[in-house]
């Protein structure tokens, strides 16, 4: 008979981790890559959980930038595209609350968010 193992539980994430976690994404929403770029670089070395986190958040708002300067961009150079700057504007605007919002509940809950739109620059 073979005996059934104990799958290992996965590590805990402590709450300071998880606020400094929670608050990369959140200070995304405000203040684009600034806050977590500030948060990630002072805070990257105390916890790993942090360090993912920040990085992820970074990430997407280095993503969110350059999608806001193409929605900015495109439109004045191409004349005939005017019209839909705004609406990728908005759009940009829309998809960066609505994944800055679920990461943020996901890293105060101690689970480790993954953008699913980001361009990994920071590895």
């Amino acid at each position: 008979m073979t005996e059934i193992k104990e799958t290992p539980k996965p590590t805990e994430v402590s709450k300071d981790a998880r606020m400094w976690g929670m608050l990369c994404h959140l200070l995304g929403l405000f203040t684009s890559f600034v806050g977590p770029l500030i948060i990630w670089l002072l805070k990257k070395e105390e916890d790993p959980f942090i360090d993912n986190q920040g990085k992820e958040a970074l990430n997407f708002q280095i993503t969110v930038a350059i999608a806001w300067a193409v929605s900015l961009v495109v439109p004045v150079m191409l004349t005939f595209l005017i019209c839909i700057g705004p609406f990728l504007g908005a759009a940009v605007g829309i998809v960066d609350l609505i994944f800055c919002i679920i990461a943020t509940v996901k890293a105060n809950g101690g689970e480790a968010y993954r953008y699913p739109v980001s361009i990994r620059i920071i590895k």
